[in-house]
């Protein structure tokens, strides 16, 4: 018998076994029973999350309430979120498939993904139909028919990591026969061309740290940076060290400038000088300060002969010799709308002062992207301000806390993906029989067979027909919702394995149901900068409905394929977690610190680090500056790069050898049919997507949608009010919002943030109007370039009325049909 014939077996046998419990109302909880238990059943218990460190209430068993650990300087507003997540309307309970999927067979009803109701199952049943599945596409379509390099921001925690779990079942029980995925949403364009310049990847280091900025930092700018919002976050536990930063340079009075379209809460926070450039002209403005300071001979000529290369080659492009067209400061004002004066000004003030330039992710992600930070590099080299106390450029003063000083600390490992490491690039694996760049997912299952360039290689799309995703939600976070939508009917089987009903899980054939990062247990470091604490990550609540934790559903999984321990390596949740902790412990004897045994350390809930005054002081690149020949920078030069041969020899059009302004594929100004620019900056009130489906979203919302801002000049000439809902529409779709009229946002820009739930109306309208306002209904989904293929996910030009329909509640936020 073949795997086809034996999983439509298998999923006749489910059908019926389902309708006929379902009808009587006997359908059993699984016989599985989860071998963790809650660390109280009255009290509070220390846990951690991506918004930091916090005590959950737990009384008679149940999650009451939350309270921001004491070591939190700066406790981030949307800790009860966290808590009604795990209770949300939106929790997934029991495995759930698809009714057309049971009936149908692998790719019955594509169309009617997110549409149909779906069937409660047996843990047992649903493990079956996935284990059959990943059998069957792989015998069928080979080691490359599934995707599995599902992305997204999955929980804290070094055992937990659902993402790599995954990736570690399909290594171990299909000898790596599945497609995974490189790099990431957020900075997709210069973590590849920063090694080409800076020779590292940059986006995810430390930062010259803010003691040092407080103290010798003139003129702070933050270029499409808006650190006071999103440093809420951090990818292990948020410290909200750089918070204390911030307010120390706030009580300086020193100058800040923000360069944003919107007046960003850091703008506010500071009282900053705000520049409110039109977006996507950011390489442009950059280019005309630079023009100034070489023609007006402010610029520093010794640190560009003696820390960088190719200046001689890029200056011809910078005066206008290779194209008749000078990049002056009146050139760039015609792009970029600041004032050609005011451009001419800031090049005098920040070559007078100590000057840091922190940019933040937005400028990269968007069409030609790699172009943005190469230019800020330049511009920062120019100024010769690099390596020095308070001066040069940064990159992650937004993210995670970026600048926070670094404990004297040891730092946790984590579960291993089954994949080694890429040389070069350490943040990637080479797990998997392929791999595409992240944001490419949609053009993949679209474009089998077809090649696309990448980093100076020739790659081609394989054919998918199958994909698990856990601890993500492309239709969130993926450019362009509605070629994602066409890609998901190519496909012949979606696993989804989460804890709430993400549009991306109402989008699955077979859904599972997993635990929250408060149901189980796992350890995790605080400050991805500062690596200040180590919290033990206790286990809040027992597993709501049927929730089971990813380790045990991977296990399980693993089992099928005779794999099991291979998988767990003979180890469970807390014997894992108990050789985390005491490999890192390895560490302290050679750092001259003392840690206690892992049983006092699970007593105690955390240890903290000590920040040694040394490390209070460093200053990014200081080394270099110091001796560019014995600390030379990992560039093939050993220097600065503002010219790569590298990137020359690669000839790509869309991505020439040193730094240019390039027309995006749209933008204001160019006589487009849409007058407005899209702003889909990262939210206030959430992480993504993350935190949508709580009550949270009540505290922002308007007339139920994601909030709109729009200017009053703009709102006056719509007939749009305060409170209105909203039509934003493109070439590419529709959505609804909720109209905020307010002058932080400049004319012809109007700003919707990233990660709203993507919730299609019914009728003809389906598949063409986002109900609730998923931006990504309107943004392109090219990639930045040949280069880096990142996300263009600010890539967007729209119209907007007052919408004057039946406008439906958003389905999104409830439980889909349960057949």
């Amino acid at each position: 018998m073949s795997g086809k014939d034996h999983t439509q077996i298998s999923r006749r046998g489910v059908l019926k076994g389902a309708t006929a419990l379902g009808a009587l109302g006997l359908l059993a909880p699984s016989a599985w029973v989860n071998p963790a238990r809650a660390a109280v059943a009255d009290g509070e218990v220390l846990t951690g999350s991506h918004w930091g460190a916090f005590y959950a209430k737990v009384e008679g068993g149940k999650w009451v309430d939350v309270r921001p650990w004491e070591s939190d300087p700066h406790p981030s507003h949307q800790l009860p979120g966290i808590m009604d997540s795990v209770m949300s309307p939106t929790r997934i309970q029991y495995p759930m498939v698809r009714r057309a999927f049971l009936e149908g067979g692998p790719g019955a009803a594509p169309e009617t993904r997110g549409m149909n109701d779906f069937v409660r199952v047996s843990w047992d049943d649903a493990l079956e139909l996935v284990s059959g599945e990943l059998k069957r596409v792989s015998d069928t379509y080979g080691p490359t028919g599934i995707f599995g390099g599902s992305y997204g921001w999955k929980s804290s925690g070094k055992l937990h990591n659902c993402q790599s779990l995954m990736r570690r079942m399909l290594n171990v029980g299909l000898n790596g026969s599945f497609v995974n995925a490189s790099g990431d949403y957020s900075t997709g364009a210069s973590q590849i061309i920063m090694p080409h310049v800076m020779g590292t990847l940059e986006v995810y280091e430390q930062q010259t740290v803010w003691p040092v900025v407080v103290e010798s930092t003139d003129v702070l700018v933050f270029w499409g940076a808006d650190p006071v919002r999103t440093n809420q976050i951090g990818w292990t536990v948020a410290d909200h060290d750089g918070y204390v930063g911030l307010e120390e340079f706030k009580k300086t009075g020193k100058k800040v400038i923000c360069i944003d379209p919107w007046k960003s809460h850091t703008a506010k926070f500071f009282d900053a000088e705000w520049i409110p450039i039109r977006p996507h002209t950011d390489v442009a403005m950059m280019l005309g300060i630079a023009h100034t300071l070489y023609t007006e001979e402010l610029h520093d000529v010794d640190f560009l002969d003696e820390y960088t290369s190719g200046f001689d080659k890029f200056l011809p492009y910078l005066l206008g010799e290779t194209d008749d067209t000078p990049k002056t400061a009146e050139w760039a004002s015609e792009i970029c709308e600041v004032p050609a004066e005011q451009i001419k000004e800031l090049a005098r003030l920040f070559q007078s002062n100590r000057t840091m330039l922190s940019s933040g992710w937005s400028i990269q992600r968007q069409h030609h992207g790699e172009q943005s930070h190469w230019m800020l590099v330049t511009l920062a080299s120019m100024l010769g301000q690099i390596g020095l106390p308070g001066g040069g450029f940064g990159l992650s003063y937004h993210y995670a806390n970026g600048g926070a000083p670094s404990a004297n600390s040891i730092v946790l490992p984590g579960i291993s993906d089954g994949g080694g490491a890429v040389e070069g690039a350490a943040w990637m694996t080479d797990a998997g029989a392929a791999s595409i760049p992240v944001s490419r997912v949609a053009e993949m299952i679209l474009n089998p067979g077809k090649e696309f360039n990448f980093n100076g290689k020739t790659q081609t799309f394989p054919e998918v027909k199958m994909v698990y995703w856990v601890g993500g939600n492309p239709f969130a976070h993926h450019p362009s919702t509605q070629e994602l939508i066409e890609g998901w009917k190519r496909l012949e089987t979606v696993v989804v394995q989460d804890f709430q009903w993400t549009p991306t899980a109402r989008m699955a054939d077979i859904v599972l149901p997993a635990t929250s990062s408060y149901e189980r247990n796992d350890i995790e470091n605080v400050g991805d900068y500062s690596a200040r604490a180590i919290v033990a990550m206790k286990q809040v609540i027992e597993p709501m409905y049927e929730a089971r934790n990813d380790f045990d559903i991977f296990a399980d999984l693993s089992e099928k394929f005779g794999a099991r321990d291979k998988f767990t390596e003979g180890k469970d949740e807390m014997a894992w977690i108990k050789g985390f902790y005491e490999s890192a412990a390895e560490q302290a004897p050679a750092r001259g610190i003392e840690v206690p045994g892992f049983d006092d350390f699970w007593e105690a809930g955390v240890i903290e680090f000590e920040i040694p005054e040394a490390n209070k002081q460093f200053v990014r690149y200081a080394d270099f500056r110091e001796d560019p020949l014995l600390e030379p920078l990992g560039t093939p030069s050993g220097l600065i790069e503002i010219f790569s041969r590298n990137i020359e020899k690669m000839g790509y059009d869309d991505c020439p050898p040193h730094p240019m302004w390039m027309e995006p594929i749209e933008r204001l100004g160019t006589g487009s049919k849409f007058p407005f620019h899209l702003d889909t900056a990262h939210p206030d009130s959430r992480l993504h997507s993350q935190l949508n489906g709580t009550k949270l979203r009540e505290t922002y919302a308007v007339a139920g949608r994601e909030p709109c801002l729009i200017n009053p000049v703009d709102a006056e000439s719509r007939g749009i009010a305060d409170g209105d809902i909203v039509r934003v529409f493109n070439d590419r779709g529709a959505i609804l919002a909720g109209a905020i009229v307010t002058d932080e946002i400049r004319p012809n820009v109007i700003r919707i943030s990233e990660g709203g739930w993507y919730s299609p109306a019914a009728g003809a309208e389906a598949g063409t109007l986002c109900e609730y306002g998923d931006v990504n209904m309107l943004t392109v989904g090219i990639g930045t370039s040949s280069l880096a293929q990142g996300n263009c996910g600010h890539t967007a030009v729209v119209d907007v009325e007052k919408f004057t329909g039946e406008a439906g509640d958003p389905v999104v936020f409830t439980t889909p049909a349960e057949g």
